[in-house]
């Protein structure tokens, strides 16, 4: 757990270093600098036994492809979004990224989903309407960014469980660093420009080392105890986020944007109790059959005559 809430608090002063590069750096060129940073995460990631290559090698292409594809969407739709809305509002919508994985689930696929976790998607969306409230107050391309690095993660989780189970955590990273390497530079094309100040270089690296150490801290975290646990400290960044808002960049939140915050926080926690449920009832039934098979014969129960 320790681990995990590390990882988010560095997501989440990663996410303050991109908003602070507003206006300075294009955001393409800001998420591509993710994906160079990400490098120095090879060694740490790599068995002794496995070739650097291997990261750019995989096994199964398509869906190796597709997670690719949608880390670059995240990572470019996600620091355009921070750039134009505050952090906290960002954060609320790409809350929504557990919701999104439930709706592909369903239609990509084709698992069963409980009542408990459609309510916690229909919550999500209340929460999302209250945030933005469509018709009231003006929508612009932050929300939209916000809404669009929701899904491509949602989109990447799917990618993953569409992944053999033989894939190698070394092949997963690498996927995760082509798509910003290749999507996000070929979007900043000519129009990237050198950092004009050591600030800027100071905040670029900020953003880039920062995320790449919190992936790193993820994986640890992750390999260490269930994903239940580790999905939990996530909300963790709301209150880093609302931190930042009102004492680095200034920016107040009215009074129905914290209502739709809890709101789809709550959808959030909604749908983490439900997984946790599950899970302790996967783990009693383990126990349970485990149990059954290793009762010694004579105490097995006498049928009555």
């Amino acid at each position: 757990m320790a681990l995990a809430f590390s990882a988010y608090a560095l997501f989440s002063i990663s996410d303050a270093f991109s908003k602070l590069l507003a206006g300075s750096l294009n955001p393409f060129e800001v998420a591509f600098s993710s994906g160079v940073f990400g490098l120095l995460l090879l060694p740490f990631v790599r068995k002794p036994h496995e070739s650097y290559l291997d990261a750019f090698r995989p096994r199964l292409r398509g869906t190796w492809m597709l997670r690719a594809v949608c880390v670059f969407v995240a990572t470019a739709a996600s620091v355009k979004a921070f750039m134009l809305l505050s952090m906290p509002e960002a954060l609320a919508l790409m809350f929504l990224m557990p919701l999104f994985v439930t709706i592909l689930s369903v239609t990509l696929l084709k698992e069963k989903v409980t009542a408990w976790a459609w309510l916690a998607v229909i919550l999500g969306f209340i929460g999302v309407l209250i945030v933005l409230r469509p018709g009231v107050r003006p929508l612009n391309l932050g929300h939209l960014c916000a809404l669009t690095a929701a899904f491509a993660n949602a989109g990447s989780v799917i990618a993953y469980r569409l992944s053999s189970a033989e894939t190698v955590r070394l092949s997963l990273l690498g996927s995760s660093l082509v798509g910003p390497l290749v999507g996000d530079g070929l979007l900043m094309g000519l129009n990237a420009t050198w950092p004009a100040t050591a600030e800027a270089w100071i905040y670029l690296f900020g953003y880039g080392f920062l995320a790449a150490l919190g992936q790193l801290l993820m994986m640890l975290a992750t390999a260490r105890a269930p994903a239940n646990r580790v999905a939990l400290p996530q909300y963790s960044q709301m209150v880093w986020a609302v931190a930042f808002s009102y004492l680095l960049f200034h920016q107040s939140l009215d009074g129905w944007t914290f209502v739709g915050i809890i709101v789809l926080t709550a959808s959030g926690l909604l749908n983490w109790i439900r997984q946790r449920i599950r899970y302790e009832s996967l783990v009693i039934a383990q126990h349970l059959a485990r149990w059954e098979h290793h009762r010694p014969a004579g105490n097995q129960p006498q049928t009555p005559r």
